[in-house]
Formats: C-alpha cells, structure tokens, sequence
C-alpha cells in the first residue's frame, strides 16, 4: 500500500507568542518605562537644588519613591479610562486591560493605592509642598489631560504641563523655593515635550485618527505641519534655555551647549518638515530621549546656587 502523499504546500505553522506574566502586565499597567523619564527629571530637581550642599540622599530616595508612585498610579488610571480605544489600536491592543489578561477593577484599585501611596509618602517624607504638586499632577494627568485627548488638540498642552511638575517636584524635595529657578525647570521640560511628543503623534497617526484622537498631526500626510510645529517649540527652548545665564545662575558651559542642544532638536524637525519621511521623524523622537539626560548632565555642571 502505497504512503500517503505529503503536502509541500502546507505552510509552516507560526509559534504563538508567549502570553506575558503579571509582572510583565504590571510594568505596562504602570507604564514603567515611560515614567523612568519622569524619575529621572525629579532627580536632577533634586540635584540641582542641593547643588552646593551636602546630599541628602535618604531624602532624595522618599522624593523618588513617592513621584514614582504617583506617576505610576496615574497611568493605571489612564488605561482604565481608555480600555475600548487601546483595544481598537495595535500597538496597544495587547495590554492586560484590552487584552483581558486583568479586570478593570483591580487595575482601577492599584491606581488608588499608588496615587495615595505617593502623595501620603512625600507628604510624610518630604514635604507638603511636593505633595501638592504630585496630587496636582495626578489630577491633570487623569482629570483634565486623558478625556481631554478626545475632543481637543490642545491636550498636548495640557500633557505637557504634566511633565514639567515632576523636576520642580525633585527641585523642592531638596530644599528649593518655587521661584524662578522652579519655573525655568519647568519650562524647560514644558518646551521639550512638544516636539517630543508631536514627533510620536506624526508616527502613530494613523492609528490615532482611527479611534477618534484628536492630535495636532492628524491629517498631516506630508509632515510638514508637524515638522515646522516642533522647529518653533524646539526655537522656543532654544531661547528659554539662556534664561538662567541672564540670571547669572549658571556658567558659561550651559549658556553654550543648552541652546545647542535645542537647535540641533530644531535643525532634525526641520528635515522632517522638509521630506516628511518617518526616519526623520523617528530622529526627531530618538534625539528628544537623548536631550533629557545631556541637557541635565551639563546643567548640574553649570548650575551655580
């Protein structure tokens, strides 16, 4: 009896990925890698404020425990809040919340946790004044930004204001007043996100579009609209970044490579403007995450108190 014949066209059955554990779940849930940027800023506001001081590090330990906390508490809200429109959109749609892998309710219950958790911690630990602005930031981020992203563009605005609280937050964890050194490291991370984040919006716009998002580069097929938007608030940076060389606060090293830095994020959003080509766009966003730790880096160097 003659053996069956084999199918030669019978294709090759595709490995199914492995489903990720609660850690994996828990990392995304609180957007771990994100707010990492987040953390870091509040160091260098720590730093920075104790520039000339002896470090108080158990103190700068409670600061960083207690923004992270919060930040990550206000993520879990944000994805309890935007389950249906990450289900829609690929890059999302395998997060535990979409994805089914965790209820709601339990996501929803450590957002509370760790949002309260943070703020009780810096209050108890580091002051009520970072406190204030840790809950203040909470509620931006949950209240005001996230709903926000359905109906108008201007919550890039509105996010941005969000991540320019957490330096000042490291500022007055060590020791720093609110005055114009507070608000020039606030601007100064207020400016760097806009292009940081238009070059991500450009990226995914099409995913965006698709649920409703409303973003500044949705429609924009050429990138030019999002290309010229990030050269103005990278040239705006650029500017605001001389304002402690007015004030004789820092030396000569950041008076120079402080606005270099901001022209060169402006010189890549303006070769994106030009070709609107997505490795352009993708530079943009890449230098963006290089700009944070150098600019801080040079900063700490040539902060003077």
């Amino acid at each position: 009896m003659d053996e069956p014949a084999v199918n030669e066209t019978t294709a090759a059955v595709e490995p199914v990925p492995p489903t990720p554990g609660l850690r994996q779940d828990l990392a995304v849930l609180m957007k771990v890698r994100l707010n990492f940027f987040i953390l870091i800023t509040t160091f260098f506001g720590f730093v920075l404020a104790m520039r000339g001081s002896d470090m108080q590090w158990m103190k700068l330990l409670h600061t960083i425990l207690g923004t992270a906390a919060a930040a990550f508490g206000s993520a879990a809200f944000n994805q309890v809040m935007e389950i249906d429109l990450d289900a829609r959109m690929k890059r999302t749609a395998d997060r535990p919340l979409p994805s089914r892998r965790m209820d709601p309710v339990v996501a929803f219950g450590i957002g509370w946790v760790l949002s309260a958790i943070g703020i009780i911690h810096l209050a108890a630990q580091v002051g009520n004044l970072a406190a204030y602005l840790a809950a203040a930031t909470v509620f931006i981020y949950v209240c005001i930004y996230t709903p926000m992203k359905r109906f108008s563009s201007t919550n890039t605005l509105v996010g941005a204001i969000t991540g320019g609280i957490p330096p000042v937050i490291g500022w007055v964890g060590g020791g720093g007043a609110i005055g114009w050194q507070a608000w020039f490291l606030f601007g100064l991370l207020f400016f760097w996100q806009l292009p940081h984040f238009i070059a991500i919006n450009w990226l995914c716009r099409e995913e965006y579009e698709s649920v409703g998002y409303k973003m500044w580069s949705n429609g924009d097929l050429t990138g030019r609209k999002s290309g010229l938007l990030s050269a103005m608030f990278a040239l705006m940076l650029a500017v605001f970044s001389l304002m402690p060389a007015f004030l004789k606060n820092t030396n000569l090293l950041w008076t120079i490579i402080g606005p270099l830095l901001a022209f060169m994020m402006m010189a890549l959003a303006l070769k994106f403007a030009r070709d609107g080509e997505r490795t352009s766009a993708r530079r943009l966003f890449f230098f963006t995450l290089i700009y944070i730790p150098v600019s801080f880096l040079v900063l700490v160097l040539a902060w003077k108190n």
